[in-house]
């Protein structure tokens, strides 16, 4: 009679799945790593771990046709999984899943675009005046609430700004237009992109598909007898980046619609657009409910109906910042990323000026992935005798 296979162990990774597992001894099984082995194997895997972000960023500098579209499906089908995941448990196949989550995706994004696109022509077309209103009634209006008089240097800069401003928008979509013929000029380039974009979603379908087989493979590759130690390093990045991905993009999404809706109570122009750039700004911490605060401000000046208008959008952003630091934020990311944010805006700057573009929106996730190497070679450098002083390492 065939012996029963051992039960899962309810440590092992939730994402990953090993095809026909060699067994890995437990913490308290004799043959399990000592402490010197888990040094070496946790230095090896943060090392690792640095060199593979060292590699991504590499690619995508020399690579960045190729990689970027393979990066954009991987981070793709990484968000998306836990959702094909919940419909695999609820009895529906995988692929199935997959495709359903892609169908009601597309039509997701159809919706919107039906109904923001519109919005936001209508909330571009008023830029024009917008900036024309700015260079001519901001400067009143902020001398009759100073009571005091501004220099006429100011005022004159003010005017300039605004009508600069005024081309500058209305002749943009001439200008777009004409660096779009240029672009489509260079028909390998312009191919070349429309590709990479096009194969994004193929890729990513593919990629969300197949998840747990290549997670599987990737955890079946370690070494058996360290594979419960790296699993768990591994799981560790995985609630970090997951609290990122997934967390930070909710709470983007949340402050958005707490922003847009109340500036639009406060009957200013432009009330989505500063909306959603407070909203998913505050990915960096400050910067974009400075910018929102601004801009908001800036629209109470220009649509001035009374002091109830400035009561309304400072509730608006003292509510929203009430809610994303006590209820949103600690109920959708809670600590995992855990990085100050000054850490977060040096990474941002850092990674801005090394990698461009790219740079600034990975800044987050591999700092946090860093964290993770730093805590763990912190945690067994706490370990070794240089530490204790002569002490002999449990």
């Amino acid at each position: 009679m065939k012996a029963p296979e051992p039960a899962a162990s309810p440590d092992v990774f939730p994402v990953l799945h090993v095809v026909n597992p060699e067994p890995v001894p437990p913490a308290g099984d004799p043959g399990a790593l000592d402490e010197a082995e888990a040094r070496r194997v946790d230095f090896v895997w943060s090392g690792l771990m640095v060199g593979s972000l060292a590699l991504v960023f590499a690619l995508l500098s020399v690579f960045g046709g190729v990689a970027v579209p393979v990066l954009l499906a991987l981070t793709g089908a990484y968000a998306f999984n836990p959702l094909v995941t919940l419909l695999e448990k609820r009895g529906l196949d995988r692929t199935l899943g997959t495709s359903v989550l892609f169908f009601a995706g597309t039509l997701l994004m159809v919706g919107a675009g039906l109904y923001l696109v519109p919005v936001f022509r209508d909330e571009a077309a008023k830029l024009p005046g917008f900036f024309q209103r700015a260079s001519t009634q901001v400067v009143p209006q902020v001398e009759s609430l100073l009571g005091v008089s501004l220099p006429e240097l100011v005022s004159q800069r003010t005017a300039e700004l605004g009508e600069k401003a005024s081309e500058l928008l209305q002749s943009a979509g001439p200008t777009a237009a004409r660096l779009v013929a240029s672009f489509a000029g260079n028909t390998a380039r312009f191919a070349t992109t429309l590709l990479g974009l096009s194969v994004v979603p193929v890729l990513a379908f593919f990629f969300l598909q197949d998840y747990p087989r290549l997670m599987g493979s990737i955890q079946d590759l370690l070494p058996r007898r360290s594979a419960g130690l790296l699993t768990q390093r591994f799981r560790e990045v995985d609630e970090v980046l997951s609290a990122f991905v997934q967390g930070q993009l909710t709470v983007g999404a949340i402050l958005s619609v707490i922003y847009a809706v109340g500036l639009s109570l406060a009957r200013i122009d432009l009330a989505i657009a500063i909306g959603l750039i407070a909203g998913f700004g505050n990915m960096v911490p400050y910067l974009g409910t400075g910018i929102g605060v601004v801009l908001a401000l800036l629209g109470v000046l220009l649509s001035w109906q009374g002091p109830w208008q400035l009561a309304v959008v400072v509730t608006t952003f003292v509510v929203g910042q009430l809610l994303e630091g006590f209820v949103i934020t600690p109920r959708v990311v809670g600590e995992k990323v855990g990085l100050a944010p000054v850490a977060v805006i040096l990474a941002v700057l850092a990674f801005g000026e090394l990698f461009g573009f790219v740079g600034i929106i990975l800044a987050v996730p591999a700092s946090a992935i860093l964290k993770v190497v730093l805590s763990v070679v912190i945690q067994r450098y706490r370990r070794t005798d240089l530490y204790k002083g002569g002490a002999r390492a449990p």
